[in-house]
């Protein structure tokens, strides 16, 4: 019994499966198709008549299968021993001693030893880890940790691990659970049985320095990445279906292009066929395949550490990365025999606040660590301003939507504003209940006295992941092994089906708990959204630590934070192009590539400006080139822009440069740079276009020109070209140049806008800034600009959300349905966009409510779309 699919009913799918697999039509997969469609799973029943005329056949396979069947925990790998230095006998003795250790510093008692409270605590969760053999874990990942913060690597773990005090105490974490109260059962707990779960953030850049450590420490064969399922969603099973039903390359690409759906139930609106036979198998194809497994990756940050080889489990295979293995199942499976995962995961973020560290201390021989920068009051104002572009997670359209209606304070809003904008508090409408209440709109209640300890401290409505699960436990009894159930489902990708399968044992529980009728429906409606995903408190208090420094640097080194982020990329919400023309708004002086100035990397370097020239944005002032007008005059600075954003250049002819100019010194001429470095035609051209060759005596037209022939030059001819000497030609208009700067780097330090003000005024539009000055609800306006960002939460009800932007700001963009519906097409295709519409004004936010677009043609940019 060959079998391929569990009834019959799925041939058809089996067949366009195999023809995707075999990169056929569906035409040309008759010679490859099975001689049967009868691969399904056969039934008891079936069986038993497929073998009649061998009885006892099946009964006897039924036996053999039973005898050869094993449990899988049983040859389950364990941790590896940790090596213990000096006189210490055991992992737990070992673990005690750090945690000892660092619990005089954290948690003192003023006189060298722990306070009592502190000690109880550390106590408690000592014997737990002790009585389920679990320090080897915490010493491995101390033991990363250590290696990290040798070699300069930023980390900090995040999620759960920040409800234990004794990954505080030995250096894992800033976030105090005893002070936040935070429970060390959602980290682990006896009733689990099952290993922590720690994830350590490090700098993306500098993440497989790490686990080529772990790798080097216990051997290839002893450690290996965890493989990732990935599962078919609306783009990617559409083109692959087509295909198989002969669609050409161009026909699917065409088809997909526009897709802003997951959902493939939703292809028939955002990708119409013709009518007919054909179209109708192909969305039900679609639609049959949601979530079915596609092809195998590796996981983002999960790493397995054994005992033993892994090969003698699991199937294990050579990474085609150079100095990777990885496991052939995911971590789900892993998980289910008690394989241990630890999870190292790269953020960019860590890497931009290193690099704007160094920057500053480079620059300015300024030491800064982050860990110890106070609490200011300028911050909170101009996060309550949500003058957020850059700012780790805050940036998005609904956190610069949220920050003013929050009006953050203290750190601990920051912790909540970054759980709130969450698809469980949002589900569980947690969201404008916690704001009206915050700001004394609404009293704040709860949905039964039982839920009040749990809910106080965020006025009644749950917000972290831990609060359902206290929630479970006091307001429907749930005992510690059920709130763990809890915590699986709504932490499970298929989190809605998980959580239905709880949803009687809930009610049931809350019964007995007295927690009836309204009160019990809002209760699951608050657990039931959470399986939407939601943060742990502990999760949101790590994310909301590099929250404030982020916000502090880009406040106080508006330049130097944004050359870390440039050199960051790829990471956050905005553009590159976005985030110079943010800082331009901050007062950062931004220089175009230069061939004898620029490196690969985006660098700071002294700028002539004038002290009392001041630029104000949102409320607050910055001494252009400088910083804040309250802080000291310090020397003002430029970001030059790296070559790294010239296009056409990869990191060979980087490299090149750099080594002729530290060899042969600055290039005085295009013959001699083309001489030393024996570029390309192409990287002549890019070049040339983003301006690095003005300091040689090339400007974008003439460099254009001469670019074919000085990459005849080489460096194995004389500096001699016929052709580079350019005829007179006209120098380009400032659009024109800022357009060739665009299309060279994908920066341009003039904003595209700019050029065609004085025809949106004509066309009667203000600036985002103007409209967001009204401030008057209901106001008709007309606002012209480059849409970023184009969004359709699954949370929001069909409703599409666009950034807006132009030389003065950003402006939020709703984009209701109906509207959506007949302006799709225009919406979508055009970049640049004159948008009519109401503005909508509360609670200090400023949204408009587009009723029509027009496009201008003029601009050539790309917006980011996210789903």
């Amino acid at each position: 019994n060959n079998v391929h699919y569990d009834s019959p009913s799925k041939a058809d799918l089996s067949e366009v499966l195999a023809a995707v697999a075999g990169r056929r039509t569906l035409g040309t997969n008759d010679g490859f198709r099975p001689a049967t469609d009868e691969r399904h799973l056969k039934t008891p029943a079936e069986m038993a008549s497929r073998f009649r005329r061998y009885p006892g056949s099946v009964e006897r396979a039924g036996e053999l299968g039973s005898d050869l069947a094993f449990d899988l925990d049983l040859i389950a790998p364990e941790l590896p021993d940790f090596p213990m230095p000096g006189h210490f006998r055991s992992e737990m003795e070992f673990l005690r001693h750090l945690t000892l250790e660092g619990a005089r510093q954290v948690y003192s008692d003023g006189s060298g030893g722990i306070d009592p409270r502190a000690l109880s605590r550390l106590d408690h969760e000592l014997g737990v880890i002790d009585r389920l053999n679990f320090p080897g874990y915490f010493l491995i990942v101390w033991d990363i940790v250590q290696f990290a913060r040798s070699r300069d690597i930023y980390c900090q773990i995040r999620g759960s691990g920040g409800d234990s005090a004794i990954c505080r105490c030995i250096g894992l974490t800033q976030v105090d659970p005893i002070r936040l109260n935070l429970p060390f059962e959602r980290f682990l707990s006896e009733e689990r049985g099952r290993a922590p779960d720690i994830d350590l953030d490090l700098e993306a850049d500098r993440r497989e320095e790490v686990i080529q450590y772990c790798y080097r420490r216990y051997g290839r064969e002893r450690a290996a990445m965890v493989a990732n399922v990935v599962t078919y969603r609306a783009r990617s099973v559409l083109r692959d279906v087509a295909k198989t039903f002969g669609f050409t390359q161009s026909q699917v690409d065409g088809l997909s292009k526009y897709i802003d759906t997951r959902n493939p139930a939703k292809l028939r609106l955002e990708a119409p066929l013709p009518e007919g036979l054909t179209a109708d198998q192909i969305y039900d194809v679609c639609w049959r395949l949601d979530g079915f497994p596609r092809h195998m990756g590796i996981h983002s940050g999960g790493m397995v550490i054994a005992d033993r080889p892994l090969w003698q489990v699991v199937p294990l295979e050579w990474g085609r990365m150079e100095g990777r293995s990885i496991l052939q199942w995911d971590k789900e499976s892993c998980g289910m025999i008690g394989i241990v995962k630890f999870d190292l995961l790269g953020l960019g973020m860590l890497n931009s606040l290193h690099l704007t560290v160094d920057g500053i201390r480079e620059m300015h021989g300024v030491s800064i660590d982050l860990a110890t920068i106070e609490q200011e009051p300028a911050i909170y104002e101009s996060l309550t301003a949500a003058d957020t572009v850059g700012l780790f997670q805050i940036e998005s359209r609904a956190q610069m939507a949220t920050l003013p209606r929050m009006k953050p304070k203290t750190f601990y809003d920051l912790a909540v504003e970054v759980a709130l904008i969450r698809p469980g508090p949002i589900q569980g409408r947690s969201v404008h209940p916690y704001l009206r209440r915050r700001n004394g709109e609404e009293p704040v209640r709860y949905p039964h006295p039982l839920a009040e300890p749990v809910l106080a401290k965020t006025l009644g409505v749950p917000i972290f992941q831990e609060q359902l699960m206290e929630l479970a436990r006091v307001c429907a009894g749930f005992d510690p092994g059920q709130c763990d159930r809890l915590r699986q489902a709504m932490t499970h990708k298929r989190s809605e089906q998980a959580m239905e399968k709880l949803k009687t044992e809930v009610y049931e529980g809350m019964d007995g708990q007295g927690v009836v009728g309204a009160a019990a429906d809002e209760i699951w409606e608050k657990l039931q959204g959470f399986g939407s995903f939601g943060f742990p408190e502990s999760h949101s208090v790590s994310f909301a630590y590099i929250v404030y420094m982020s916000a502090w640097l880009r406040y106080h080194w508006p330049a130097e934070f944004l050359a870390g982020l440039l050199n960051a990329q790829p990471m956050g919400f905005y553009s590159p192009n976005s985030l110079v023309h943010d800082a331009q708004r901050h007062g950062v002086v931004v220089n175009q590539p230069d061939i004898n100035r620029s490196w690969h990397d985006c660098t700071i370097e002294v700028q002539d400006a004038d002290p009392e020239d001041i630029v104000t944005f949102m409320g607050k002032s910055w001494r252009r080139g400088r910083g804040p007008v309250d802080d000291p005059i310090r020397v003002a600075v430029a970001v030059r822009l790296g070559l790294r954003y010239v296009r056409n250049l990869g990191d060979a002819e980087v490299t090149r440069i750099e080594a002729a100019r530290q060899i042969g010194g600055p290039f005085g001429s295009p013959e001699e740079l083309a001489h030393r470095t024996g570029l390309g035609v192409e990287a002549f051209e890019a070049l040339a276009v983003s301006g690095a060759l003005q300091s040689i005596g090339l400007g974008k037209r003439d460099g254009l020109w001469a670019a074919g022939a000085l990459a005849e030059i080489g460096p194995d001819r004389l500096p001699l070209a016929p052709g580079v000497e350019a005829p007179t030609l006209p120098g380009m208009t400032p659009e024109e140049a800022s357009a060739a700067e665009r299309w060279a780097t994908g920066i341009s330090v003039n904003h595209p806008v700019v050029f065609i003000r004085d025809w949106l005024v004509e066309e009667g539009c203000l600036t985002t800034a103007q409209a967001l000055a009204k401030q008057k609800h209901g106001t008709v306006v007309r606002v012209g600009g480059i849409v970023t960002h184009r969004q359709r939460p699954g949370t929001a009800s069909g409703v599409i959300f666009f950034n807006l932007e132009d030389e003065t700001g950003l402006l939020n963009v709703v984009v209701l349905p109906d509207v959506w519906s007949a302006n799709h097409l225009i919406a979508r295709r055009n970049p640049g966009l004159v948008i009519d519409g109401v503005l909508e004004y509360r609670d200090g936010v400023t949204n408009l409510v587009a009723r029509s677009f027009t496009p201008f043609s003029t601009l050539h940019t790309q917006s980011r779309n996210f789903r």
